[in-house]
């Protein structure tokens, strides 16, 4: 893979050039010292990842990642900073700009080099896997309908820019919101936690993370928080697994929405939100031929109109509307269904 680097610590920028050098099959194709000059950088010669870090003079990390993600030649950028828990509000404000994940930057010194260097590359790897994902269509087995709680399920699929769409979607629906929610954000285990709180305090809803054996309950936002899948089982709780194993993203939104097709007895939505690849399209398209009701979000109000744009290139949703439109409608379908 190309991989441009933005850095302005030269010791950072040697840390992340010899970890790269580890495998043959990826190259620094630029060093940009700070925003101005990678968004310049991505226009002249985009490359297929942006190592992109936070803190830098002139316009930050934030900032070109907004950028370049609203530019014409867009990329997938991976924040790589000092310490993402130390700048987990940034990490955050980076996502919802845009930016696929986040990992700490790799250090020189000779008995940690490979081990900080193995978490970098391996989010490399994860991302350019995405890259790479093809459309497949999958076929589920006929699975027992469970007996459970009757309510309204939303379940909402994001990634890239999907922090700033959640914020915004979640903010807008009343606290005695009748339907409860779970959310597949694709975000490390590292910072899940940290997101679920920065999330609820954007909501009059509770959001904390989704753990084994929860219900959906109204009112409540259960965001998912392993690297493992999260799952609807039969019973009506939730579940993380590590299976299916080759999936390009861990947690999958294909994964749970496929598991909401099996194993939900009542009404349910889907909403599919900004992100790059085709993540959730799939399942997606399996609510709808359910009977479900679907959303998509829309190419302009999407920081990355990847995953919704799957979606509708398969006739997976319903509606394909704005950011700011997609709260009341999931407000006046749940209306509709009491």
């Amino acid at each position: 893979m190309n991989i441009g680097i933005v850095n302005d610590l030269p010791l950072a920028v040697e840390a992340i050039r010899r970890a790269i050098a580890l495998r043959p099959e990826h190259r620094v194709l630029w060093v940009a010292p700070d925003g101005a000059h990678a968004v310049d950088f991505c226009a002249a010669q985009p490359p297929d990842i942006v190592l992109m870090d936070l803190v830098m003079p002139g316009f930050d990390g934030v900032e070109a990642t907004r950028r370049i993600m609203a530019s014409r030649t867009p990329c997938a950028i991976l924040v790589v900073t000092s310490s993402v828990g130390a700048n987990a509000w940034r990490v955050y404000e980076a996502m919802g700009a845009g930016a696929l994940d986040a990992v700490d930057t790799p250090t020189l010194a000779d008995h940690t080099l490979a081990d900080s260097s193995q978490q970098l590359l391996e989010k490399i790897d994860q991302i350019g896997r995405l890259l790479e994902q093809p459309v497949a269509r999958r076929t589920t087995a006929a699975v027992p309908r469970a007996t459970g709680k009757v309510s309204t399920l939303v379940a909402i699929g994001a990634s890239a820019g999907g922090p700033t769409a959640l914020a915004t979607v979640l903010g807008k629906l009343p606290v005695d919101f009748r339907a409860g929610l779970v959310i597949v954000q694709h975000v490390d285990k590292a910072f899940a936690e940290g997101m679920a709180q920065w999330l609820d305090g954007q909501t009059p809803l509770h959001v904390r993370v989704a753990q084994l054996g929860d219900r959906p309950q109204p009112g409540e936002a259960l965001l998912a928080a392993t690297n493992d899948h999260l799952n609807l089982t039969r019973t009506g709780t939730l579940d993380y697994a590590r299976e299916p194993a080759d999936t390009p993203y861990r947690p999958s939104v294909d994964v749970f929405f496929h598991s909401v097709v099996q194993h939900w007895q009542a009404n349910a939505i889907g909403v599919l939100l900004t992100g790059m690849g085709r993540d959730g399209a799939i399942g997606l398209k399996a609510m709808r031929a359910k009977g479900y009701h679907t959303i998509a979000q829309d190419e302009a109000t999407s920081a990355v109109f990847g995953m919704p744009k799957a979606a509708a290139a398969l006739g997976a949703a319903r509606s394909i509307l704005p950011l700011d439109k997609i709260a009341g409608e999931l407000l006046a379908l749940v209306k509709k269904s009491q």
